[in-house]
């Protein structure tokens, strides 16, 4: 059964988001159909704001409405630890146990040759160009227990070792081939706590 085209249009848009197939995006659709005015128009209202105000942190490049963001404008941070993740998302799993006191830099991303990521697609360059800047001691890599972000890890240990930084790797801890998106705080604590240098 067809819906009405405002409907339709509607299910288009929404299966475009990650993980939404056809009946969630039909689901997801109904149910805004059901809302109040004034919630669907919050809604929309919404998403309009954080097209319009969420941007890249000059900085770490980590999504936010100041700039720079948060956690590089925080002083009582420790900005000569830098902790270098794939996404946003990863940071918030990183600060979610609460004793990590550095930095970060998100990279947006990791090292995928067979997808067509090479490190031109990532912020790889800002990376260095902030160690290079002087300042920094430690730049710990968080990226996922994945292939790419292994992959990735060993890349940006490689270019960071002639600038003369420690170069960490989070410990295991971390289940290899997970996300650290959906990792515990006690894992991700402990992970953080048994780094090794690369």
């Amino acid at each position: 059964m067809d819906y009405a085209d405002p409907i339709e249009r509607l299910v288009t848009a929404l299966k475009r988001l990650p993980g939404i197939g056809h009946k969630s995006a039909q689901r997801l659709a109904l149910a805004i159909l059901r809302q109040t005015r004034d919630e669907a128009l919050d809604l929309a209202g919404a998403i309009q704001e954080v097209k319009e105000k969420i941007r890249l942190c000059s900085v770490c490049f980590h999504i936010t409405d100041v700039d720079p963001c948060r956690f590089c404008a925080d002083e009582a941070r420790d900005h000569a630890l830098v902790c270098v993740v794939e996404e946003p998302n990863n940071l918030l799993a990183v600060e979610k146990t609460r004793e990590y006191k550095g930095v970060y830099h998100v990279l947006h991303g990791s090292l995928s040759p067979l997808r067509g990521i090479g490190p031109e697609a990532l912020k790889i360059e800002p990376l260095l160009a902030r160690v290079r800047a002087g300042g920094v001691r430690e730049v710990i890599l968080a990226t996922n227990p994945t292939v790419e972000g292994e992959q990735t890890a060993v890349y940006l240990s490689r270019l960071l070792k002639p600038l003369g930084v420690t170069t960490s790797r989070i410990a295991i801890g971390v289940p290899v081939g997970s996300e650290i998106e959906y990792t515990d705080e006690v894992t991700m604590s402990k992970a953080l706590e048994g780094r090794r240098e690369i």
